[in-house]
C-alpha cells in the first residue's frame, strides 16, 4: 500500500476510532469496513482489526469504569458464554469469500443498530439480565466476534438496550469490557494469525488510541445520536460492498 494511502487508512481509522467510543464500542466493525474499502487482504484484516481493538477496549473500559457507567452483574453473565466460544470462533478460518459476506452481515447489523431512531429500551426502567439468557445469549455473540475479528460490542449493546438490561450509558461501560475480553479470547484462539499483521501496525494503533482519547472524553460528557446515524451511514454502504451489492 502507498504511503499516502496509508497515511489516509489510518486517519480514517483515527475518526472511526473517535466515533465507536463515544458509544463504549473498541470499533473493529469500522476498522474492517475501512480496510475492505481500501482493498487490504481479508487474512490481514481479521488479525489486525482484533489488536486495534484490544488496544482501543483496554482505553475505553478504562475511561468508563472509571467514570462510574459499568455495572458487573449484567456483564458477567455474557461473559461466561462469550468468552469460550469467541476462542473457538477465533480458531476458525474462513476462506476470503465467506469471510467477507459474513462480515458484511455484521456490518449491516451495526448500521441497523446506530440508525436506530431514539434509545432502545429508553421507556422501561432497566433490570438485570436473567443468567442463562446472557450465558446463552453471549455464546452467541462470542462465537460471531470471534469467527469475524469483531469485538461483539454492534450485538450486545442494542439486546441490553432493547431488552431493558441497562440504562444507556452503563451500557457503553459493559460493552467496552466485554469487547476487550472477547478480542482477547478471538485473538489466542488462533495466534497464527498474527503473522498477518501489517508493518504499519504501529501507525494504526496510535491512530486509534488518539481516536479513543478523543472518542471517550466526548461519550462520557454528551449523547451521540447524531454521531451514530453518521456512522451508520457509513457501515451501511461498507456492508454492502462487502456483501457484493456494488
Amino acid at each position: 500500500m502507498p504511503i499516502s494511502a496509508e497515511l489516509l487508512l489510518a486517519a480514517c481509522m483515527f475518526a472511526g476510532a473517535a466515533l465507536y467510543t463515544a458509544v463504549g464500542h473498541a470499533g473493529a466493525s469500522a476498522y474492517i469496513a475501512l480496510m475492505a474499502l481500501f482493498g487490504v487482504a481479508p487474512a490481514v484484516m481479521r488479525p489486525t482489526a482484533l489488536v486495534l481493538n484490544i488496544l482501543v477496549a483496554t482505553f475505553t473500559s478504562f475511561r468508563f469504569l472509571r467514570a462510574g457507567m459499568f455495572r458487573w452483574r449484567v456483564l458477567w453473565p455474557f461473559l461466561v458464554g462469550a468468552v469460550p466460544l469467541a476462542f473457538i470462533g477465533g480458531a476458525i478460518q474462513l476462506p476470503g469469500a465467506f469471510y467477507r459476506p459474513i462480515v458484511g452481515v455484521v456490518l449491516l447489523f451495526g448500521a441497523a443498530r446506530l440508525l436506530w431512531p431514539g434509545e432502545l429500551g429508553a421507556n422501561r426502567e432497566p433490570h438485570d439480565p436473567p443468567i442463562w439468557g446472557g450465558v446463552l445469549g453471549g455464546a452467541g455473540i462470542g462465537f460471531l466476534s470471534g469467527l469475524t475479528g469483531t469485538g461483539g460490542g454492534i450485538f450486545l449493546s442494542p439486546v441490553l438496550l432493547f431488552m431493558g438490561w441497562s440504562a444507556t450509558k452503563t451500557a457503553s461501560g459493559v460493552a467496552a469490557l466485554f469487547i476487550l475480553c472477547n478480542s482477547v479470547a478471538g485473538l489466542f484462539g488462533n495466534l497464527s494469525i498474527v503473522r498477518a499483521l501489517p508493518a504499519d501496525l504501529p501507525l494504526f494503533a496510535a491512530a486509534v488510541l488518539l481516536g479513543a482519547l478523543l472518542g471517550t472524553a466526548f461519550g462520557i460528557r454528551f449523547a451521540v445520536p447524531v454521531i451514530q446515524r453518521a456512522l451508520g451511514l457509513v457501515l451501511l454502504v461498507a456492508g454492502a460492498k462487502l456483501i457484493g451489492v456494488y
